[in-house]
C-alpha cells in the first residue's frame, strides 16, 4: 500500500515485484527498462523471504543483456521541458546544464509544456491527470498476466512476491487431483497487466493469499469489483503449502 498509494498529491508510481530469488535479477532489469522508457521512478518491491532465499540460475553475459538507449535532446529549436511523447507521455531527456535546454526547478507545480512554475488550479488538475495517465499507459508495455491452468473455472488463486512457490505447489498438487483451480502471479503491481480484469471475471471465486492483512485483495476489490477472498498470515513466517491447499479445498467444498 505504501509503495502504490504512498506518494503525495495523487502522484502514482510504477511498481514491480519479483516472484523468486532469480526473478529479482530479471525484474530489476525490467524496472530499469520501464524507468528509462517512461521517465518515471519505479519501486522494486521485494521482501525478506526472497532476499534470504536462493536458487540456481545462470548469470547472463553482458552481451545477452538488453540495452536501454536514452536519446538526449541536443537541439534547442522547439525544445520544451514538459513537451511529452504522444504514446508514453514521457518528457524529453536533456543533460543538465546544456545551453538552451535548461530545466527550471522549484515550485509546487509546473505549467504544461513550458515547465514554468505555475499555481493555476486548472493547470494543476491537468498535470495530476497527466501523471496518472502516464503510469496507466505502462500497462500497454508489459506482458499480460498468464494463467497457470485452465483459463476459466471455479477458483483462481492470485499471488504476488514470495508467495509464488507455496501457491504454485498447492495449485499444481490439486490440479493433479482434478480440482478446478488455477492461479496467476502478479509481477507488475502498478499498473496491473491490461488483461487482469478479464482474467479475474472468468472465475467464480478469487482467493488472494498474502503475508499481510489483505492489501492486494483490497486493491483488486476496489478496481475490478471482484469479491476476492483473503488468506492472510502475519506471523513472520511464510505460507506452508498445506495452508494454501486447505484454504482452496474449503472454498471448493463451498
Amino acid at each position: 500500500m505504501q509503495a502504490i498509494l504512498g506518494r503525495k498529491g495523487e502522484c502514482p508510481v510504477a511498481v514491480v515485484a519479483p516472484a523468486t530469488p532469480a526473478d529479482c535479477y530479471t525484474m530489476a532489469i525490467e524496472a530499469f527498462r520501464i524507468a528509462t522508457k517512461h521517465m518515471t521512478p519505479v519501486f522494486f518491491l521485494s521482501d525478506g523471504y526472497l532476499g534470504n532465499g536462493a536458487e540456481p540460475w545462470k548469470i547472463p553475459g553482458p552481451q545477452d543483456l538488453p540495452k536501454f538507449d536514452v536519446k538526449f535532446r541536443t537541439e534547442k529549436e522547439g525544445f520544451q521541458p514538459y513537451l511529452r511523447d504522444p504514446n508514453t507521455l514521457a518528457r524529453p531527456w536533456a543533460v543538465p546544464g546544456t545551453p538552451g535546454l535548461e530545466h527550471r526547478i522549484g515550485g509546487l507545480e509546473k505549467e504544461d509544456v513550458t515547465g514554468n512554475v505555475s499555481y493555476d488550479p486548472e493547470n494543476h488538475e491537468k498535470m495530476v491527470r497527466l501523471r496518472a495517465e502516464k503510469i496507466a499507459r505502462i500497462a500497454d508495455d508489459i506482458p499480460p498476466v498468464r494463467v497457470m491452468g485452465k483459463d476459466t473455472g471455479r477458483l483462481l488463486v492470485v499471488g504476488w512476491g514470495s508467495t509464488f512457490g507455496a501457491i504454485a505447489s498447492a495449485v499444481e498438487e490439486l490440479q493433479a487431483k482434478g480440482q478446478p483451480v488455477s492461479s496467476i502471479h502478479l509481477r507488475y503491481l502498478n499498473p496491473f497487466p491490461a488483461n487482469l480484469g478479464d482474467v479475474l471475471k472468468r472465475f467464480d471465486k478469487v482467493l488472494v493469499p498474502e503475508l499481510n492483512l489483505g492489501q492486494l485483495r483490497t486493491l483488486i476489490r476496489a478496481r475490478y469489483l471482484v469479491d476476492a477472498i483473503g488468506l492472510n498470515k502475519v506471523q513472520g513466517k511464510p505460507f506452508r503449502v498445506s495452508e494454501i491447499t486447505k484454504a482452496i479445498e474449503g472454498i471448493l467444498r463451498g
